[in-house]
């Protein structure tokens, strides 16, 4: 005769992202942003040979990074919102770090919050203003 199946066996497992603080398991509350090298160093950190760096960053332009992207997670014993740079490890095995600032310009769709740099002030302003101004606006010009 032989054993029944078990029926837990088939199901999905949550994601082990727990909160490096509490250790309790941490929500997402966010996309996934997958990151991107454009410069070999990038491809160096992650353990490609110069040589293979420079080959690739000069083929492509840009290449994705697997098994990396920034998140969201919302913390219940904290009771907030943190982003975090997350590393795949294993079958369902995730490692978490602080994201530090130059990793936001490596991430795909992600808006900057301190606004596009190819924008002026001018531009900026006018785009905040919730009213007409009209020509006191150019008063400066001339």
């Amino acid at each position: 005769m032989t054993q029944p199946r078990s029926r837990n066996r088939n199901r999905s497992k949550r994601r082990s992202i727990l909160c490096p603080h509490h250790g309790n398991y941490l929500d997402s509350v966010s996309q996934k942003y997958p990151l991107f090298a454009t410069k070999p160093e990038h491809l160096q950190q992650h353990g490609l040979s110069r040589r293979a760096a420079l080959t690739l960053v000069a083929s492509f332009g840009t290449v994705p990074l697997q098994g990396e992207w920034l998140e969201a997670f919302w913390c219940d014993r904290c009771q907030a919102t943190q982003w975090y740079h997350v590393r795949k490890t294993g079958a369902n095995q995730y490692s978490l770090s602080m994201v530090p600032e130059t990793l936001w310009m490596q991430a795909t769709g992600v808006i900057l919050a301190t606004g596009n740099p190819t924008v002026g002030e001018f531009t900026r302003r006018q785009a905040r203003q919730t009213r007409y101004g009209g020509v006191k606006d150019f008063g400066r010009i001339g």
